[in-house]
């Protein structure tokens, strides 16, 4: 049974609508975000998964020695380069991987998306059978508490979260928390004017302004 709220065609009309426009604008953020950010959790030699990949912004942009991208939508093949192999199935069924495969596990703005708690945890399970003693657990997400009722501008957040209960679901799955930031990125780039990669760049270096900017959570775990 297909667990997620929104069909493969529902979801790349919904994701055309509110990111076509953005396409070259994302990729640069990501673009920056991973090479000014994200790089340190990742080894060169790491195996890595992006889960609920998308149109590839970070999974293209890792350096790793191995890339996987998820998502229910076949659409997200098309936007992923040619060293990324994609798998294409709902994310809390068993995943076509083996057990202690991965280094990391990345999601960024997925988890709001899942139909469920228990469905989240559901998926949680499968990224921990998949990592290895060790593996890490990245996640990103809007977190509820600073975003209130625009959480819900968006037709296809179902799961409100924020630091602290993504923190524990992922506890209670057994990870360790490494680090956890309630505030990190600002909610979104939809409808938002673009900024330049240098302010990126510059926000990242200073942690005091996430608490003023910021309005998604970042949580690092770690599989025992």
């Amino acid at each position: 049974m297909n667990k997620s709220s929104n069909g493969p065609e529902e979801l790349e009309r919904i994701y055309r609508e509110r990111f076509g426009a953005f396409r070259e604008y994302r990729q640069m953020v990501w673009k920056t975000l991973v090479d000014r950010f994200f790089f340190r959790y990742v080894s060169p030699d790491a195996t890595v998964l992006d889960l609920g990949c998308g149109r590839g912004e970070f999974i293209n942009n890792i350096q790793c020695k191995k890339k996987y991208g998820m998502d229910l939508n076949p659409d997200s093949r098309q936007y992923l380069n040619a060293n990324v192999t994609f798998i294409e199935q709902d994310g809390s069924q068993r995943w076509n991987l083996d057990d202690d495969q991965l280094d990391v596990v990345f999601t960024s703005n997925f988890c709001e998306h899942v139909p469920s708690k228990q469905v989240l945890s559901e998926i949680i399970a499968q990224a921990r059978r998949c990592l290895r003693p060790g593996g890490r657990l990245i996640a990103i997400g809007p977190n509820i508490r600073f975003v209130g009722n625009a959480y819900w501008d968006f037709c296809d957040h179902h799961v409100p979260l924020t630091d602290s209960s993504m923190a524990e679901l992922l506890e209670v799955q057994g990870f360790r928390i490494e680090e956890a930031f309630d505030r990190f990125l600002p909610y979104t780039m939809v409808r938002k004017r673009p900024v330049p990669s240098a302010f990126i760049t510059l926000y990242l270096s200073f942690p005091v302004v996430w608490k003023i900017l910021g309005k998604q959570f970042l949580i690092i775990a770690k599989k025992p």
